[in-house]
């Protein structure tokens, strides 16, 4: 493969990703880290904005610290498609030469981020959970989880352009948003055609999603092995619709079929960072923690005094779960009656 001109590329790029019009969150989290690599390049930060009738979505990437906005609006966009925003995405990278590409780790940045980086002929480096510059080299610093978990690996990318990543959702924070910051916004033709793309939505089947809404809940509560049976997760449920949190579940939970995958957290589930992370009856085992520890108040209960769960949590309760959870419910139904 003949050698690039790597000098040619320059900016960073964030992949806003939207549905039905709105940003998910994960864009703006990584806009925040976008902007500390940006700074440190001396280079432009951008997000990438693909859709149809999104253009208002560019006043919100101003506020969370892009300089420019790349977007890309055809009604054959509307959904999102692997063919469409494969095309669209690998046409914007050939014209416009970004130095790094950050993606959120989602269904569907999971799905876009190695088609497009194929296409392009780079590597993609998954799951990251920290970014930074290379002091030695300039290049992106990728760290990622390696080996189970057990070891953190730091990955480079020092002959392909652009470097790219995709970082779960959650794992960074979300920046303060100052509305009074403006930008350039960078209107591309879509080459995109309807007969290019070879899947038809034909429909959108939404699945309890107010209670498996993990990445963008403020509070969740958290169910693990310690609850014993499927039908004791209703003590979860109940405290969960008091709270108006979104339900979660450990490996163990799921793996026995209590929960569906759409609720696991941790390290082969969904990275989480709520406000409130309530861990009920689960041990705190290293993949279920790497998924939750970047919540802001973890609260344990456990009949476990050494359970590595209290080692992590803010607030402890040792005892049975089974009599906590109703006592905890019926508190904060109090509370919120009085």
């Amino acid at each position: 493969m003949a050698e690039i001109d790597k000098n040619a590329y320059k900016g960073v790029w964030v992949y806003i990703e939207q549905v039905d019009g709105q940003a998910r969150g994960v864009g703006h989290e990584l806009l925040a880290q976008g902007r500390m690599l940006a700074d440190k390049l001396g280079q432009e930060l951008a997000g990438v904005i693909i859709g149809h009738n999104v253009e208002a979505l560019a006043k919100e990437v101003f506020a969370s610290g892009a300089d420019k906005v790349y977007l890309v609006d055809a009604p054959e966009l509307a959904h999102y498609s692997t063919d469409g925003y494969a095309a669209v995405f690998t046409d914007l990278i050939q014209t416009y030469k970004p130095t790094a590409i950050l993606l959120g780790a989602t269904n569907d940045g999971r799905d876009l981020g190695p088609r497009v980086s194929c296409r392009v002929s780079t590597g993609l480096t998954a799951d990251c959970t920290g970014l930074d510059i290379d002091e030695k080299t300039g290049l992106i610093a990728w760290t990622r989880p390696a080996l189970g978990g057990n070891i953190m690996a730091t990955i480079l990318c020092p002959e392909h352009r652009p470097q790219m990543g995709t970082v779960r959702p959650k794992v960074f924070k979300r920046p303060e948003q100052d509305f009074s910051r403006t930008g350039e916004i960078v209107r591309v033709a879509s080459k995109v055609k309807a007969e290019d793309i070879r899947t038809k939505l034909v429909d959108v089947i939404r699945i309890a999603t107010a209670s498996v809404n993990l990445e963008e809940a403020e509070v969740i509560v958290a169910g693990g092995r310690g609850m014993c049976t499927p039908e004791n997760f209703c003590l979860i449920d109940q405290l969960a619709d008091v709270l108006g949190a979104a339900v979660g579940a450990s490996r163990a939970a799921v793996d026995a079929g209590w929960k569906s995958a759409l609720n696991q957290v941790g390290q082969t589930g969904k990275t989480v960072g709520p406000k409130i992370y309530f861990a009920c009856g689960i041990s705190g085992a290293i993949q279920h923690l790497a998924g939750m520890s970047s919540s802001d108040i973890i609260i344990a209960i456990n009949k476990d005094p050494d359970a590595p769960i209290f080692k992590m949590a803010d607030y402890g309760i040792v005892g049975d779960v089974m009599e906590v959870l109703p006592i905890l419910t019926e508190e904060f139904k109090k509370i919120k009656a009085g």
